[in-house]
């Protein structure tokens, strides 16, 4: 019997050093992962860091923006002068052939097909020429360039000749029309 009680003690003793070791790995493990106080130096170090790296992140996006946009702009128009390659071909054709043509009016009509060629490209575009001529004059819409004395009170203030056509894209003015108004 006193073998057994002392190996009783002796268990006793291996689970009390086992209870305690296990007790100390817990604190220490505990005291891991509670958050560390950072001292102020440390707080202002890392907010800091933080601050530089996005506003790092902030300007490439900008760069990257700025330099699509530029490369959007510098592309924008490459689809109207892809429809408009066809017409330049068709003048060139023209030319070539008025050197051999005596024959006035068909080479008018060659002129006239390749006008309302471009004319329907750029109407598919949303480009609507203006009408001024016989309109009061809007300053919104119109540049007078002169001024002609009429005789009839309802020409006054009234287009009378249009010298440069006005355009419109997309219901915008581009272009403003050049008139001679009465008055």
């Amino acid at each position: 019997m006193g073998e057994e009680n002392l190996e009783n003690e002796n268990n006793e003793k291996e689970t009390t050093r086992d209870q305690e070791a296990l007790n100390t790995d817990t604190q220490e493990s505990v005291n891991e992962d509670a958050p560390k106080e950072l001292s102020p130096d440390d707080k202002y170090a890392e907010l800091n860091d933080r601050f530089l790296r996005l506003f790092a992140e902030f300007d490439n996006y900008r760069k990257r923006s700025n330099k699509e946009r530029l490369e959007l702009i510098s592309t924008a128009s490459s689809g109207i002068l892809r429809d408009l390659l066809p017409v330049v071909d068709d003048f060139d054709r023209a030319i070539a052939n008025n050197e051999n043509i005596d024959d006035a009016k068909a080479i008018k009509e060659g002129v006239q097909i390749i006008y309302n060629k471009l004319r329907s490209i750029l109407e598919a575009q949303g480009l609507k020429p203006m009408d001024a001529k016989g309109k009061p004059f809007d300053s919104e819409l119109h540049e007078a360039i002169a001024n002609v004395p009429v005789t009839d009170e309802k020409e006054k203030g009234i287009v009378i000749d249009d010298v440069e056509k006005g355009y419109y894209l997309n219901e915008k003015v581009i272009r403003y029309a050049k008139v001679v108004v009465g008055q």
